[in-house]
């Protein structure tokens, strides 16, 4: 599915139609307590610029009937998964899951994988997509590190930054870029036991998986940092470029 868009010479432009699965949260509006589905702006605004439509996809039961529809998702960050989904009883520091969104995210996902669309996965999407293929995650990184850098304790909302050592070769490779990248991470949970099908692609200095991709997927790629809290569009205009192509 393509949105139509005028074209300046006369014509028209088929732009990719990207969707975002859609996180629930209380907001305050105009002195009223209300509960919305929302996406992070910067997703929107990194998606459009770079010649996508994007379309928002709340998790109700039948999302995954939706993506006949689209021509690439993505996956963004969000609470803790259901431990229960990797064959796990919750940490004391496993919080606010949302168990039904949860499958209805998982069953969305593993329909865009099989229909070969390209996938952006963003910190809890790339935790998803581990699960998604058997894998399972640390619940709290620290206890495994023994530090909170990469959820650096703070009243506000603050990014840990790592150094990025990236597979050489590797799809995230070719679209960083660069000598020596780093993450903007804010996450206590990563990847455990690393999912079938899966190739692990970037880490941490202490070990953390940072980086995965589908293995023989034209572009199916979970990163664990916080893709859209920081300026750096590479990984959306990826996903865009990606959902131009057609797919096979």
């Amino acid at each position: 599915m393509n949105s139509v868009t005028n074209d300046p010479a006369g014509g028209t432009v088929r732009r990719p139609v990207i969707g975002i699965c859609a996180r629930t949260a209380p907001v305050t509006l105009q002195g009223s307590e209300l509960t919305v589905s929302l996406a992070l702006q910067s997703h929107v605004a990194f998606l459009s610029q770079a010649g996508c439509t994007p379309l928002l996809l709340p998790l109700l039961p039948g999302a995954q009937d939706l993506v006949g529809r689209l021509d690439g998702l993505l996956v963004p960050g969000g609470p803790d998964l259901d431990p229960v989904l990797y064959g796990q009883d919750a940490h004391p520091a496993t919080r606010a899951m949302t168990p039904d969104a949860d499958r209805t995210e998982l069953a969305l996902l593993r329909a865009a994988l099989d229909a070969r669309l390209p996938v952006l996965a963003i910190c809890r999407g790339m935790q998803l997509l581990n699960v998604a293929h058997g894998g399972t995650l640390h619940q709290h990184l620290s206890d495994i590190t023994g530090h909170d850098g990469h959820r650096p304790p703070a009243a506000a909302f603050t990014l840990g930054r790592h150094p990025l050592k990236l597979r050489p070769g590797s799809g995230i490779a070719g679209v960083l870029d660069e000598a020596e990248p780093q993450t903007a991470c804010h996450h206590h949970q990563g990847v455990d036991r690393l999912g079938a099908g899966l190739t692990a692609t970037g880490w941490a200095g202490d070990g953390t998986v940072e980086a995965v991709e589908v293995t023989g997927h034209p572009f199916a790629v979970g990163v664990q940092w916080e893709c859209g809290q920081t300026p750096d569009r590479r990984l959306h205009q990826a996903l865009a470029r990606a959902a131009g192509h057609p797919k096979n």
